[in-house]
């Protein structure tokens, strides 16, 4: 007669027992806290000609010395008061556009502008009235008007990107009041053969409110530097004809 061998009952601990074995053991990751962020003290509100402390100054009513003319020769743009900060600059009709001498990538820009009452009292209209232009890296036009009561087309007025994107929204002040433009720049980007992977986008606050929302720029507007949107490059304002005040303007890298 075969001897019949009864196997051990197998209990569920030993099961998980020998599961246990096998099993990938969760790994204890290690959470690192990012970095603080770097301590920025901002401009004061009472004192606007104050820009905050890691800001490049490009004009603060004392001197053009970071500006040249678009051929490289002085600026010829007048100082209205150049012993008091926070004073502005006029375009001089004819003179030509200025340049910032230094050079550009993703930036944040703040900038003040009045367009002249004089236009206004004068009659004129549309483009013929307090025109000028921010040029983002001497390619990218944010347009300067007075359209304060004056129609002209939607993608020229006031804070259009020229001929691509229109204003949200028409905020724009009286002529000879002073009104403000912070701009958010995103440059375009470049793959390592050349080639472009992304349009630059710009978000624009005119006069503290939303005009321009991460909008995406296909290429240079008309009255740029160049074609040549793979390098940095300066900012410049532009003379279209008119007296048109600048003052205030600093830029931060980003």
């Amino acid at each position: 007669m075969p001897i019949i061998r009864v196997a051990a009952p197998v209990t569920i601990a030993v099961v998980l027992a020998a599961a246990g074995a096998f099993a990938v053991q969760p790994q204890t990751q290690q959470t690192k806290e990012p970095p603080l962020p770097k301590v920025v003290t901002p401009g004061s509100p009472h004192h606007p000609e104050v820009a905050p402390s890691d800001a490049i100054v490009l004009f603060d009513g004392t001197s053009l010395d970071a500006w040249t003319k678009t051929d490289g020769k002085p600026v010829e743009w007048t100082l209205d008061n150049a012993k008091v900060k926070g004073s502005a600059m006029t375009c001089k009709p004819g003179s030509g556009s200025i340049m910032t001498k230094e050079m550009f990538g993703d930036m944040q820009i703040h900038v003040e502008f009045a367009t002249p009452k004089a236009d206004a009292d004068a009659g004129l209209k549309s483009q013929a009235r307090g025109n000028s232009g921010v040029y983002i890296q001497g390619r990218y036009e944010v347009q300067v008007l007075d359209s304060y009561q004056n129609e002209t087309y939607p993608d020229g007025q006031c804070g259009a990107i020229y001929k691509q994107h229109a204003p949200l929204v028409n905020v724009c002040r009286a002529p000879g009041e002073w009104q403000s433009y912070d701009i958010v720049f995103t440059a375009a980007r470049f793959d390592a053969a050349g080639k472009k992977s992304a349009n630059a986008r710009v978000t624009v606050l005119h006069n503290g409110v939303l005009i321009q929302n991460n909008a995406e720029i296909t290429g240079p507007t008309g009255g740029a530097m160049g074609e040549d949107e793979a390098k940095p490059g300066g900012i410049m304002l532009q003379d279209h004809g008119n007296f048109v005040q600048y003052r205030n303007i600093w830029v931060r890298k980003l």
